[in-house]
């Protein structure tokens, strides 16, 4: 039996525009993706003998084919042509379900790259990357991490020049938001502020933190918040205790605030998990700190 371990990290958007509907219903995007420091735990043995297994303990998520770390395996084996000795895959996890964190990407995104370590199929970044997209669109950017310019449906990346470190303070509310309905809402919708991405893109080149935080800018944010208001209402918080910008990542309904002081992270941190549990401290993180 052979076995590794890595962790898989979480991502927030800096910004997210939606530019259009594709005639297959997919939606183009154009939005700056941020991997940070909160990351579940993959390990994955092969040689077990016994088909693929996934565990999850402490959760109530999926242990079968409706899990995308199970599924990533499949294509693993079905793309490079390996036959199965046997795979098990174990994930802890402390990414918040359902949370617009890409918590289900990037441990299957994890598991490819696990597989193509463990098999010697050495596939490198790139063809793994492809074989993510058949996943979803968020796994290609799960794999590379970082800080990246995401367009077409999210599988078109530019790698950008690392974010400025901060301190980050995330916080999901105890609500489900159906992605579907929150895109289907946003082809309804007249979009009045839009992110400047051009803008973005400059305020990363020159490490200017500052403007970083004031360019944070997700179009599918007022919508969300018209169905789920509380979205709105922690960002004020964030705001109120000292974030120099504050948005919601994703469809949501996670949302974040960016910190200057540590002291005001670590505060607002405290305030906001007395009523929102799933409430945590992180950071940003480099291509090379998250390289799976």
């Amino acid at each position: 039996m052979r076995q590794a371990s890595t962790e898989a990290h979480a991502k927030i958007n800096l910004t997210l525009d939606v530019t259009g509907r594709r005639p297959d219903g997919y939606h183009d995007v154009c939005m700056v993706m941020q991997s940070i420091g909160l990351h579940d735990t993959v390990t994955v043995s092969t040689g077990t003998g016994a088909g693929i297994r996934l565990s999850v303990p402490g959760s109530d998520l999926p242990a079968g084919s409706d899990n995308l770390a199970y599924r990533a395996a499949e294509c693993f084996l079905r793309e490079t042509g390996t036959a199965c000795d046997g795979i098990s895959i174990v994930i802890e996890k402390r990414i918040p379900v359902a949370a617009g964190l890409a918590g289900g990407s990037t441990d299957a995104a994890a598991v490819l790259v696990l597989l193509d370590a463990l098999y010697e199929t050495g596939l490198g970044e790139q063809r793994l990357m492809e074989i993510g997209l058949k996943l979803g669109a968020d796994v290609p950017f799960c794999i590379a991490g970082g800080t990246m310019l995401a367009e077409g449906i999210g599988e078109r990346l530019t790698r950008l020049p690392d974010a400025p470190q901060t301190h980050v303070v995330l916080c999901k509310p105890p609500i489900a938001v159906s992605t579907p309905a929150v895109y289907r809402a946003i082809d309804a919708a007249e979009i009045a502020v839009r992110p400047d991405t051009q803008a973005m893109c400059a305020a990363l080149a020159a490490g200017d933190g500052a403007r970083v935080a004031q360019l944070l800018c997700n179009v599918m944010q007022p919508v969300t918040a018209g169905m789920h208001p509380v979205v709105n209402d922690i960002c004020g918080e964030l705001r109120a205790c000292g974030a120099s910008g504050a948005i919601m990542s994703g469809s949501g309904p996670s949302n974040f605030g960016l910190f200057d002081r540590l002291a005001d992270a670590q505060a607002a941190c405290r305030a906001l998990a007395a009523r929102y549990p799933e409430t945590y401290l992180t950071d940003f993180c480099t291509a090379a700190q998250v390289k799976l």
